[in-house]
């Protein structure tokens, strides 16, 4: 995985912009009350992806910044209480790390979006927010919690791991290299 600070940023950056998106798509269904339809999340049509990619394009932003700010951090240090990388397997530890590190965001971003999109554009009074909020974490935690472990993380790992497989070779390039150059 990440070997420097800056691959560290295109990793977060990945895993931000995939997790937004998939909590945007979940979100936007729920807005538009496909989940209480007769077949719900069956009945989803392509609008919601549109809607999502709309509020995904400055909500992995958050994502990021809090991440960064507090989410890895804490979700490293709780995860620590309860594996050991030398001790432990490695897909355990990964797999740790992962639901700890959604167990400090999901309410983080949970508070994010109850404050963006209940309060400041939907004008619930304020003093409805600490209920909206854990709403919201209920709502949401499932889904970020099997999003980021079955499809956020892994797409985020195969695409960085892709993009950075050559990296440290000879030449330090992550290209194809030139026919006849191996």
């Amino acid at each position: 995985m990440p070997k420097n600070r800056a691959q560290g940023i295109i990793f977060g950056v990945l895993m931000s912009v995939t997790m937004a998106y998939g909590m945007e798509v979940y979100n936007v269904a729920w807005k538009m009350g496909i989940p209480l339809q007769p077949g719900g999340f069956s009945n989803m049509t392509n609008d919601v992806f549109l809607g999502a990619l709309l509020e995904a394009a400055y909500m992995w932003l958050f994502v990021f910044l809090f991440s960064n700010l507090w989410g890895n951090r804490l979700g490293a240090g709780l995860s620590s209480r309860l594996v050991d990388p030398l001790r432990d397997n490695a897909f355990l530890c990964q797999t740790v790390r992962a639901c700890c590190t959604v167990l400090v965001m999901c309410p983080t971003m949970s508070l994010v979006a109850s404050i963006l999109f209940n309060v400041i554009l939907a004008g619930m009074p304020v003093a409805q927010l600490p209920a909206i909020w854990v709403g919201t974490v209920i709502k949401n935690f499932p889904m970020a919690l099997l999003w980021n472990l079955f499809a956020a993380g892994p797409l985020s790992r195969l695409l960085f791991r892709t993009c950075f497989s050559r990296v440290g070779e000879k030449g330090g390039s992550a290209a194809v290299p030139e026919p006849g150059r191996a």
